[in-house]
């Protein structure tokens, strides 16, 4: 039985068309608002590195980029206010994670002026507008795409389980070895080779070595320790390209070309309806009607 959100109520016409450009983009509006989106993104997160640079904390470098920040944040929050006006139940945009990242693109602007707060130790939550793309690049070939590959990840996640599960077990067996091995005393480490002394240090080595990025930091130097060393860098080689076949095998399978589009669902967001879809897949409510259910 469908729950029972409260009277229904008219919904005024520009709210629809805000909503078709805002969070669609299968009209030429709604593409569009995404493209200059992508761009204020862009050049937000630019002007964030840049004024990192010492030149930049010079005047009249550093008032221009301020004056750029203050820019992005004022577009950032108009799109955010109108985004809340216009679903049905904000609440629920508001505590997805779209709507938290929203949120966060606006507030180290803000947090800034507040006495005794750093602007530079706010540089990484700025940066987390890059992450807003996700939500942009929403026209029907990346969806469709996007689809596909989320699609063939969930099919597969009993194999990456199985996958993931033999390399820990794995790295576990090479990491106990080489804590019992390297911690012997020796003529060069007379109380053991410290690089090994506990097993979490033994487990980092194993996934350096396994990963074979081998930054040199910690090496073994008996020489059943290098013969073990020698094995976990053959099983990373060989164990490494496990997870793109599977991948590749599951997309090949599921990549039908099935036509979605950008539409989403005003009371919770969903997008990637089938083209003929007349109520949401996630939540059920009706995709386009006259009356929605109260808001939040």
């Amino acid at each position: 039985m469908p729950e029972d959100h409260g009277p229904a109520r008219e919904v005024a016409p520009w709210k629809d068309k805000l909503h078709e450009i805002i969070f669609e983009a299968d009209t030429p509006a709604g593409k569009a608002f995404d493209v200059s989106l992508i761009v204020i993104i862009l050049l937000s997160v630019v002007v964030v590195i840049v004024s990192t640079m010492p030149s930049a904390q010079a005047e009249p470098y550093r008032t221009l980029y301020l004056s750029l920040e203050w820019i992005f944040t004022a577009a950032f929050l108009v799109e955010y206010v109108l985004r809340l006006i216009i679903v049905r139940r904000p609440l629920r945009y508001v505590f997805s994670f779209y709507g938290i990242i929203d949120l966060l693109s606006i507030l180290p602007a803000f947090i800034g002026l507040i006495p005794g707060s750093s602007a530079d130790k706010l540089m990484v939550i700025r940066t987390l507008r890059l992450l807003r793309i996700f939500r942009v690049f929403k026209l029907t070939r990346y969806l469709s795409e996007a689809s596909a590959l989320r699609e063939a990840m969930r099919l597969s996640r009993h194999k990456l389980a199985v996958f993931m599960t033999t390399v820990l077990i794995v790295v576990l067996i090479a990491s106990a070895l080489m804590h019992v091995i390297e911690t012997q005393p020796s003529v060069k480490f007379p109380n053991g080779n410290p690089g090994f002394n506990t097993l979490p240090d033994s487990l980092y080595w194993a996934v350096i070595t396994m990963t074979t990025v081998g930054y040199g930091d910690v090496v073994p130097f008996t020489g059943a320790g290098k013969v073990i060393t020698m094995a976990l860098v053959l099983v990373g080689y060989s164990i490494i390209i496990v997870p793109t076949g599977i991948l590749t095998a599951e997309i090949a399978s599921t990549n039908k070309k099935k036509v979605v589009t950008t539409r989403a669902c005003p009371s919770c967001m969903k997008e990637g309806h089938d083209i003929d879809a007349i109520f949401c897949k996630r939540c059920g409510e009706p995709l386009e009607s006259t009356a929605t259910d109260s808001a939040i």
